[in-house]
C-alpha cells in the first residue's frame, strides 16, 4: 500500500524537478509550438511556447514505477505508452524541427498506430487468449470471439487519437485525465492488480505534476509525445482491467471530442461546406461561443469527474 502511495508522489515530484530544466532546454532548441491559422485567433499568442513537454511526464512515470516491479502487465502498459510516445515524438519533431506544421500526415500516423495496435492484438491472441467482454449497465459477460480482437484494435487506435484531440487547451487533457486514471487505479486495486493500479497512479502523478507547468497560461505544451502516450496508457488500463466498454463512459469527454470531429467532417462533406459546430474538436466550439479557455477546461473537467464516478458506480454495482 505504501508503494502505491509513493508512486504518484514520486511522479509528481519528478515532474517538478525536471520541468525547470527541461522547459529552458526546449526554448534553447527552439522547440516552440506553431499555432494553426485555422484555429481560434486567441491561440496565436501561444505560438513559440515549448512543446514536447510530455517527455517530463514519461520520465516521471518511469522513475515512479521503480517503486514497483515490472510485471508482464506493467510491461504491456509501458510498451503501449512508450510506443505511442515514439509516434508522437516523430510527429512533434517534424513540426518543430522540420517546420512542417501538420507533422505526420494522417495516413502516416494511422499506419504507425495500426502497427502498434496490431502488435498488441497479436500478443493478446497468442498469449492471453481471453475473448470475454463485460458489458456495463447490462452487467453481463459473453465470449466475443474474434470480435474482441477487432474491438481491442479499435479501442487502442480510437483512444490514442481521442486523447490527442482533447489536448487543445492549457491543462485540458491533464485535468480531464486525472479522474480517468484514478478511476482505473481504483478498479485495478479492487481486482487485486496492484501492479496495474500502480501504473495508473503513476499516470495520475505525472499528469498532476505536468499541470504545474501546463495550466493556464501554459509554460509548456504536452505535444503529441505526451498526448498519444497518455492515450496509449489509458487504453492499456481498460484492456488490462477488462473494462473495455466502460472506457466509453469513464472517458466520455474523449469520446465527445472525437465524435465532434467525425460529425463535423462528415456533415461538411455531405452538405457542401456546412458545419454543425462552430469549430471542432468540441472545446473550440465552446470557445468560439464565448467561453474563455479557463471556463472550458473547468467545465470539461467537472464532466470528466462525473462520468468517472458514473463508470465506477456501474462497475461497483456489478462486483459487489
Amino acid at each position: 500500500m505504501l508503494k502505491l502511495i509513493a508512486i504518484p508522489i514520486t511522479a509528481f515530484i519528478a515532474c517538478e524537478l525536471i520541468g525547470p530544466s527541461l522547459i529552458p532546454f526546449l526554448h534553447k532548441l527552439k522547440f516552440g509550438q506553431s499555432i494553426r491559422e485555422c484555429g481560434p485567433a486567441s491561440h496565436m499568442k501561444k505560438s513559440g511556447t515549448p512543446t514536447m513537454g510530455g517527455l517530463m511526464m514519461l520520465a516521471a512515470l518511469l522513475l515512479a514505477l521503480l517503486w514497483g516491479s515490472f510485471t508482464p502487465h506493467v510491461i504491456i502498459a509501458l510498451v503501449l505508452t512508450l510506443g505511442h510516445a515514439v509516434i508522437g515524438f516523430i510527429d512533434d519533431y517534424i513540426k518543430v524541427v522540420m517546420k512542417r506544421n501538420l507533422g505526420l500526415t494522417a495516413k502516416q500516423k494511422f499506419l504507425l498506430q495500426f502497427i502498434l495496435a496490431g502488435a498488441y492484438v497479436y500478443f493478446a491472441e497468442t498469449r492471453i487468449q481471453n475473448t470475454e467482454l463485460w458489458v456495463p449497465i447490462l452487467n453481463t459477460t459473453f465470449d466475443f470471439g474474434w470480435g474482441y480482437y477487432v474491438l481491442a484494435f479499435l479501442l487502442l487506435v480510437g483512444t490514442t487519437n481521442a486523447v490527442n484531440l482533447t489536448d487543445g487547451l492549457d491543462g485540458l487533457v491533464s485535468f480531464v485525465s486525472l479522474p480517468v486514471t484514478m478511476a482505473f487505479a481504483f478498479i485495478a486495486y479492487m481486482q487485486g492488480m496492484l501492479d496495474v493500479s500502480g501504473f495508473a497512479l503513476g499516470l495520475t502523478g505525472a499528469c498532476l505534476g505536468f499541470l504545474m507547468f501546463n495550466r493556464h497560461p501554459a509554460k509548456v505544451f504536452m505535444g503529441d509525445t505526451g498526448s498519444l502516450a497518455l492515450g496509449g496508457g489509458i487504453a492499456a488500463l481498460a484492456l488490462l482491467t477488462r473494462t473495455e466498454l466502460l472506457l466509453v463512459i469513464i472517458g466520455g469527454v474523449y469520446v465527445a471530442e472525437a465524435l465532434s470531429v467525425i460529425i463535423q467532417v462528415t456533415y461538411f462533406r455531405f452538405t457542401g461546406g456546412k458545419r454543425i459546430f462552430r469549430m471542432s474538436p468540441l472545446h473550440h466550439h465552446f470557445e468560439l461561443g464565448g467561453w474563455d479557455e479557463v471556463k472550458v477546461v473547468r467545465v470539461f473537467s467537472i464532466v470528466s469527474c462525473l462520468l468517472s464516478a458514473v463508470g465506477l458506480g456501474l462497475w461497483l454495482a456489478a462486483v459487489l
